[in-house]
């Protein structure tokens, strides 16, 4: 069964950067549409970035011009570079993978399969002014 484990979040203050890591096993990440998403009360995911499976990403307008998404087909990992963060950046991030293209907002999985998606856990960002 595929799974995704996520890491690389932590506390930073306003202006800093992170770069959360998104590792696929069991499957390989290029062979699907991987997207980060970031949790919001009531366990709903709203997508922040995506990259298909041939290669073309997509960001939400909050995060155009500081977020950078990328994949390394080695490592079998997705990457989300994060500059220029502010407090409203704060929240947790979690890594999907589907065979179809990401939904703009969906219930956030809890780690494993659901359906023809994966999800991971999630790591947790925080931006201090």
């Amino acid at each position: 069964e595929g799974q995704l484990a996520e890491s690389g979040g932590g506390s930073v203050q306003a202006g800093g950067s992170l770069t959360l890591s998104c590792t696929a096993a069991g499957f390989t990440s290029h062979d699907f549409h991987m997207g980060w998403y970031r949790q919001v009360p009531g366990n709903e995911c709203e997508l922040v970035s995506s990259i298909s499976a041939n290669g073309r990403t997509y960001y939400e307008d909050p995060v155009k011009g500081r977020f950078t998404i990328s994949q390394d087909g080695a490592k079998n990992t997705v990457y989300l570079q994060m500059n220029n963060m502010s407090c409203e950046d704060t929240y947790v991030y979690i890594c999907a993978a589907s065979r179809k293209p990401q939904p703009r907002l969906t219930r956030c999985g809890s780690g494993g399969a659901r359906g023809d998606s994966f999800w991971g856990l999630g790591t947790r960002v925080s931006i201090s002014s």
